[in-house]
């Protein structure tokens, strides 16, 4: 008798939960639609396969801390880029803008993921086009998640950067680093573990990086970045020459640093 109403139970569970995944996934689609619309208004959005990839933990092993990378097959065709984490609070997690000394062949960040959720990135070419590629991600939580140690020393050191080599962007013509900024991140959704009250908002929002006086990128960023946010990118040219980063956050502090690339180890 108890195999009998197993039986039956899980004959009726299957279709219920096809039902709901069926109906997860009518909602997401929805979500996206709306999304596109709202950024790209009636512009056609491409498939993007074989000009875009993007790479990333199918389940996220820290919610908060969710490591992702964008690549693209013809770096000079690239205008721009979007990262859009689809059931994020703020979705969209980064707008690269592309000036003369950048190579976008290579874009690499860490962000928060708060729910299951559809990733895309989209390149927009020099000539207006936009392709999209996407993936589902596992994870939820990571907005919430606490910022980790920022206590007032911490905050003390707030906007410090650090540059490093990265590995090889694969062209020969490029380099490629790693831009560290010292900053929590922190998105309004955080709770302090000892008062029990939300810690305000204050999150990069932008990262202007220029090359011996040529734009390599312009980034545009809201809550979706992880704390002490770090980005590995591509330059064209020699690594020598002066790197200058400007970065501004959401209470309109702004960070300036300079690097001497020719005293950068390798």
């Amino acid at each position: 008798m108890n195999r009998l109403w197993f039986g039956f139970a899980l004959a009726v569970a299957l279709p219920l939960c096809s039902a709901a995944a069926q109906d997860d996934e009518t909602a997401r689609a929805g979500r996206w639609a709306d999304l596109r619309q709202t950024l790209f208004g009636d512009r056609q959005v491409l498939n993007g396969d074989g000009k875009i990839t993007l790479d990333a933990q199918d389940r996220a092993l820290d919610a908060a801390l969710v490591p992702v990378t964008i690549a693209v097959q013809n770096p000079a065709d690239v205008k721009a880029l979007y990262l859009v984490i689809d059931d994020n609070p703020a979705p969209v997690a980064a707008h690269v803008t592309y000036g003369p000394a950048g190579d976008s062949r290579l874009l690499k960040l860490r962000v928060r993921i708060n729910d299951y959720t559809y990733m895309h990135a989209i390149e927009e070419t020099t000539r207006g086009e936009l392709y999209e590629t996407h993936r589902f991600i596992k994870a939820s939580g990571g907005c919430s998640a606490p910022a980790g140690s920022y206590d007032a020393a911490a905050l003390a050191d707030i906007g410090h950067m650090k540059i490093r080599p990265a590995e090889d962007s694969g062209a020969g013509a490029s380099f490629a680093a790693q831009l560290l900024v010292r900053h929590p991140n922190f998105n309004g959704m955080q709770m302090d573990q000892v008062t029990r009250l939300y810690t305000p908002a204050r999150f990069l929002k932008s990262v202007e990086i220029d090359h011996d006086g040529q734009t390599v990128l312009s980034l545009e960023s809201d809550i979706s970045l992880a704390t002490d946010p770090a980005f590995t990118f591509a330059i064209k040219g020699a690594k020598k020459g002066k790197l200058s980063i400007k970065a501004q956050d959401s209470q309109n502090a702004v960070f300036e640093q300079s690097f001497d690339l020719d005293q950068l180890g390798s």
